[in-house]
């Protein structure tokens, strides 16, 4: 496998702040649920959830909903880089945007409403329900979007950005990758290989749970065995608490020569992981 395919600029993140953007990382995940509702709302439902992903645009730096066909085709898109909801016609360019710092989360969607009128889509039917909890924050109670510590907002934007560009290059180079996509549930993004039948392996970036306050790359692998785990390359280690992959903590980056640490990671890690989801 090789990333010399890579599109995208990589940015270095401050490894010494990965365990500080946890309200900013709460802020962006309940944000983006504004741009997934747009699938859940108008897409039909996959058994998978693709309608509800996302997907990194690079050249705005924003999580697109998939589109929707009004009397135009319309997309909604959330960039956490100066926090904001963004309408996209056809072609992925911004024709309306909302800022969300200092609003609601009901402003934003009385806005989007009247951005979907504007497109033929019929607003009545746009919804905030959905099938999935996420982590709780006080903008899900009514309280207002504080984007103000723009560092926190820009860190995250270069996580999901850096991620995008490694995680395109592998699918553009793995027999069986799917594409990359963001799943608004665990706020992750990620490509799944098929690496033999019902054996897939998972490669994504997640910018923190319950197991790790900080974003981390992952590489995991179904069905989870207990074979024996080698040695990662990179900075990575196995986790085996409720779930069985290796990671790579943001907090455990280097200062320097970031994208060569996590692409041996990266490799280290898909490696072990298909040779022990498939041996044979």
């Amino acid at each position: 496998m090789s990333f010399s395919t890579a599109l995208g600029t990589w940015r270095d993140v401050d490894p010494s702040v990965a365990t500080e953007l946890a309200d900013a990382r709460l802020q962006f995940h309940h944000a983006a649920q504004l741009a997934t509702a747009l699938g859940i709302s108008y897409l039909p439902a996959q058994p998978d959830d693709s309608h509800t992903n996302l997907e990194w645009l690079p050249e705005l730096e924003a999580l697109a909903s998939n589109p929707v066909q009004g009397r135009r085709i319309v997309r909604l898109a959330v960039r956490p880089s100066r926090l904001a909801v963004l309408v996209l016609d056809e072609s992925n360019t911004p024709v309306a945007t909302f800022p969300l710092d200092g609003k609601t989360i009901e402003e934003a969607a009385q806005w989007i409403r009247g951005q979907l009128d504007a497109h033929g889509v019929d607003s009545s039917r746009y919804t905030l329900k959905r099938h999935y909890s996420i982590p709780s924050h006080p903008v899900a109670e009514h309280a207002p979007f504080d984007a103000t510590r723009l560092a926190e907002f820009e860190q995250l934007s270069t996580w999901y950005s850096n991620a995008a560009t490694l995680f395109t290059a592998i699918a553009a180079t793995t027999p069986g990758a799917s594409v990359v996509r963001c799943w608004p549930h665990h706020f992750d993004i990620a490509t799944l290989i098929e690496v033999a039948p019902e054996r897939t392996v998972g490669v994504g970036m997640e910018p923190g749970d319950v197991y790790y306050a900080e974003p981390y790359f992952y590489v995991n692998m179904r069905p989870a065995t207990d074979a024996t785990r080698p040695a990662l390359e990179g900075g990575g280690a196995w986790h085996t608490h409720e779930w069985i992959g290796a990671v790579l903590q943001g907090s455990q980056l280097a200062s320097t020569n970031q994208r060569a640490q996590c692409e041996a990671f990266l490799l280290s890690a898909i490696a072990a992981c298909s040779a022990m989801v498939n041996p044979d």
